[in-house]
């Protein structure tokens, strides 16, 4: 029987041969993402003893909710974020304007497909349609890789989603995440990742993919995978040019077909 994309790529993460659903692992994140919140963590992370981030090169930081800041208690929020990341000598900062996080990561190409994004943002899942592990975690898990750079996790049992067909005009990925949604409830996810696959899945363009694993967020899930392999198209995007400072990642080998807990339903016809 062969592993789920989380175990694989959750073993990867905690440098193991292999890891399976309710083990607990101590992972290492690729990249650790922060937002509007970076101050708060901040202040979490010296209440903890530490004064320096131990890996300042695997943090992303973005300037994006509260845009521009509404208020002075805002304003004053985004003034300690941007001395933080100056004191760390933080390389990925984002600046106010600059897009959402999830985009804006996705168009750095700060994540390659395999990798584990850790983020303190309930939507890290986004990052699933490139083929990586995205999953939400709080302030103080944030505040711990920070000062450690590893959290312990449990490896998730998964739901595995199979498309077949082709979206008929006028549905989008939207109408069909909202779709898979109603199916799986409000708490199907809970602790459990999120795994697509199928044919139709491969007949979405990538901005339509980029849609599904965000929004699996809502059933409660923490993370998410997608099932794309190491298709010509997600590689292409990865390779458009990057703003200065950011740097290609190796890519592991290619992954073997999720066997736990599947489900499939049609794209088209259920609809």
């Amino acid at each position: 029987m062969g592993y789920t994309f989380a175990e694989k790529a959750l073993a990867r993460a905690a440098g193991l041969e292999h890891a399976v659903a309710g083990q607990i692992i101590d992972a290492r994140p690729d990249v650790a993402l922060s937002h509007d919140n970076t101050a708060a963590i901040a202040t979490l992370f010296r209440s903890l003893g530490y004064g320096r981030v131990l890996h300042p090169e695997r943090l992303a930081i973005f300037i994006d909710h509260a845009v521009p800041a509404p208020s002075g208690e805002h304003a004053l929020n985004h003034k300690e974020t941007r001395a933080f990341v100056a004191e760390q000598g933080i390389a990925h900062f984002y600046e106010a304007g600059r897009g959402i996080c999830h985009q804006v990561i996705s168009e750095e190409a700060l994540v390659a497909p395999g990798q584990l994004l850790l983020g303190a943002d309930s939507h890290t899942t986004h990052i699933g349609w490139l083929g990586a592990f995205g999953a939400g975690i709080g302030r103080s898990e944030m505040a711990a890789i920070w000062a450690t750079g590893e959290l312990w996790l449990r490896v998730p049992e998964t739901i595995r989603v199979d498309f077949e067909g082709e979206l008929p005009p006028g549905v989008t990925s939207k109408d069909l995440g909202l779709w898979v949604l109603k199916v799986l409830g409000p708490e199907a996810g809970i602790y459990r990742a999120l795994e697509f696959g199928g044919p139709g899945l491969h007949t979405l363009s990538i901005e339509s993919r980029m849609v599904l694993p965000n929004l699996m967020a809502e059933s409660g899930a923490p993370q998410c995978s997608s099932g794309w392999r190491r298709e010509s198209r997600v590689l292409t995007c990865l390779a458009l040019p990057k703003v200065p400072g950011t740097s290609s990642r190796s890519w592991p080998p290619a992954r073997s077909t999720p066997t736990r807990m599947r489900s499939t339903w049609s794209g088209t016809s259920s609809i």
